[in-house]
Order: C-alpha cells, then structure tokens, then sequence
C-alpha cells in the first residue's frame, strides 16, 4: 500500500509543528501509476451521475479524457471528464447540482470552461476526478477529444508519451505547471497527425 505523506513525516519523527513546514515539499510530487482496468468503470459511474446531474444543461454525454481514459497508459490518477454544454453562460447555473455530488469549482481556462473537482480540497494531488463544462465547438473541447483519440489509434503516441512522462516526472518532481508546459510539443505533434485532425474538423 503506497506510504502517505503524513506517514513520511511520522517517520522523520518531527514535532507536530514542524510538519506542515515538510508537507508540501514531500506531498506534491508527481506520481505515475499502471493502467487500472477499473478506471473506464468508474468513469461510467461518475458519468451516470454526472449526466442525470446536468442535464438541463448538456448538449451530449459526458466523455472520459486524459490518460486515465487511454487504455494501457500510465497516468496521474485522477478522473478527467469533459462535458459539452448548450451554452457557455448558463453552464454556469450548473455548480449547485455538482455541489451535490461533492464537487467544488475551481478555475482552468475560464475563457471557455467551467472547470470543477473532487474531493474538495486545496492541492491537485488529492483530487480524485476533474470536470471541464464547455460548449463542443470550443477548442479546449475538440483538443481534448482529439488527442485521447489519436493515442488510443497509435501505439507509438502512446509509447512515446509514457516516456516522456515518466522522464518529466522524475526531473520535475513537484512542479505540475512545469510538467504540463513541458508536454506541449508533444501534444501539438499529436494533433496535428491526420488521427487527430479526423476529430478537429
């Protein structure tokens, strides 16, 4: 069973009051785990909820994104779900009903998504599933459904991008905007592959 961080800290044996001064320096690195053949599950369940939760507001199903939704790739676990709404400006009203079912707004690209998650809590790496409501002709919508399709079409997509994960990981350590900034030549290679470009038209 993976050692928490709290745990780590307990080990050090450090007064009580020393251990938020270590906590965010041994919390926020960046870890990888294997593909769980639970995770297409525990999307469609999330979805379930999410869908019924939504929609006076959606405009289709809820769709599962990032490299949880990538069969066989290593990846931060965290859910990452995208949902295309009717209209941008009153998706907005939609933050009560996901209350409910425990999530929290956040702000990610606020131009054009509503972005929530859950658990609610301060730091990314204790959240568990992430939400972006956006209207399906928004770019972030296309991107996101384009690039999980063209990984799960090419292995070497896929091969190459736990690589390159597992590299950026290892010598970035805690820095996540670093990480995902080191990404983004990979990701613009990715959609402009013909795979891609299929789901951008």
């Amino acid at each position: 069973m993976p050692r928490t961080p709290d745990a780590a800290l307990r080990r050090l044996r450090l007064p009580f009051r020393w251990r938020n001064i270590f906590a965010v320096s041994l919390e926020v690195a960046i870890t990888l785990a294997p593909y769980d053949v639970t995770w297409p599950m525990q999307f469609m369940a999330e979805a379930k909820a999410l869908q019924e939760a939504l929609a006076p507001w959606l405009a289709g199903p809820v769709e599962h994104i990032g490299s949880t939704s990538v069969p066989g790739l290593e990846a931060k676990p965290i859910l990452d779900m995208i949902a295309p709404v009717q209209d941008f400006e009153t998706a907005g009203n939609a933050a009560g009903a996901l209350r409910g079912l425990g999530y929290a707004s956040g702000v990610h690209r606020p131009h054009e998504a509503h972005y929530f998650y859950k658990p609610d809590v301060e730091h990314w790496w204790q959240r568990t599933h992430q939400l972006h409501l956006t209207e399906p002709t928004s770019e972030l919508w296309r991107g996101r459904i384009a690039f999980r399709n063209a990984l799960r079409a090419r292995p070497d997509f896929r091969s190459r991008y736990v690589q390159l994960k597992r590299s950026l990981a290892a010598s970035l350590g805690d820095d996540i905007d670093a990480y995902a900034g080191a990404k983004r030549d990979f990701v613009a290679e990715v959609l402009a592959s013909p795979e891609a470009q299929l789901d951008a038209m």
